[in-house]
């Protein structure tokens, strides 16, 4: 044997080659299987990704109220105040949203129970902050809710197969904000007791009066969840890492003043649709302008005002 050089490439067969080429093909029939049925991980994010960022058209209201069946917006409005005032919470308008888990975002095809929320900056209704208005007692799609009465929501995460209802529960030693350590809220399969809202006025003076009248859209009230009688708020100063960015924790805490009246940590406006806009929401609608206004127009104004007569002269 001297004098030759005995050497192996990758193409000589050596050992089990039979079995490794079998189990080769095995692999590769089972992925080209997996793939075809849509269940190979990366599709299933992405189904779940597209699902939860999928434009959805929010309700018209054409009565100016909430009804059982809207599919609608949570939003916790800006206060107005200047960054300096509000540091360190954060400013801006922000509406509620599903918050799924990590792991579950890489991994599932769908919404799994006992999901998060979070609070986000974007104002496009998509799968994420749209929430449909549920009944709970029985009350007929359409009618209007009111204030006092209890409620639900309904978040489908942009799947038509599947909802999961916005709930809270007392804070517990297990159970509690990550980041607040306040009482959690929460999204579940579940349907119960824990799972129902009511709409409470704005003015602590005049709630007692308003109790039984039609809640109106687009206007700012205090959600109230009906087993704690604690408000449904963002603190503006917890924010989270989620695969989407920089969100805000949502927390059920009553935050009161020196007057013992609700804080706009716990302010929120149920958004509808435009009338006249599908792509837009009554939130991104122009507020009329007041008497004052119109008397006394500030530059900002009459720029606004000429440039939208100017837009619709061309049209």
């Amino acid at each position: 044997a001297a004098g030759y050089n005995y050497s192996y490439s990758a193409g000589v067969l050596v050992g089990n080659w039979n079995e490794d080429v079998c189990l080769e093909e095995g692999l590769l029939k089972d992925f080209l299987h997996k793939r075809e049925r849509g269940e190979l991980l990366i599709q299933k994010s992405r189904s779940l990704k597209n699902n939860l960022l999928k434009k959805i058209p929010l309700s018209i209201s054409k009565d100016g109220f909430v009804h059982f069946g809207d599919t609608v917006m949570l939003v916790n409005p800006d206060n107005n105040k200047s960054p300096m005032e509000n540091y360190p919470a954060v400013c801006g308008n922000l509406s509620l949203a599903v918050l799924p888990d990590e792991v579950a975002v890489h991994t599932a095809d769908s919404l799994q129970a006992s999901c998060g929320v979070s609070a986000i900056k974007s104002m496009n209704p998509v799968g994420r902050n749209t929430f449909r208005i549920l009944s709970v007692e029985g009350n007929s799609m359409g009618e209007p809710i009111r204030f006092g009465q209890n409620f639900g929501l309904g978040a489908t995460g942009g799947f038509a197969d599947q909802m999961l209802y916005l709930g809270s529960d007392h804070k517990s030693f297990m159970r509690f904000a990550k980041k607040s350590y306040l009482q959690q809220v929460f999204l579940t399969d579940e349907l119960s007791y824990l799972t129902c809202w009511q709409a409470t006025f704005l003015d602590p003076q005049l709630r007692l009066e308003y109790e039984g009248f039609p809640v109106p859209a687009n206007s700012k009230l205090l959600i109230t969840h009906c087993h704690t009688n604690r408000g449904l708020a963002v603190p503006r100063n917890y924010w989270i890492s989620s695969y989407f960015g920089k969100e805000y924790e949502v927390i059920c805490h009553t935050y009161l003043d020196s007057h013992k009246a609700e804080e706009d940590k716990n302010y929120w406006i149920i958004v509808t649709g435009n009338p006249s806009d599908e792509e837009s929401t009554m939130f991104d609608r122009p507020k009329p302008l007041s008497e004052e206004t119109r008397e006394h127009p500030s530059e900002e104004t009459r720029d606004r005002e000429m440039k939208f007569m100017q837009e619709h002269k061309m049209e």
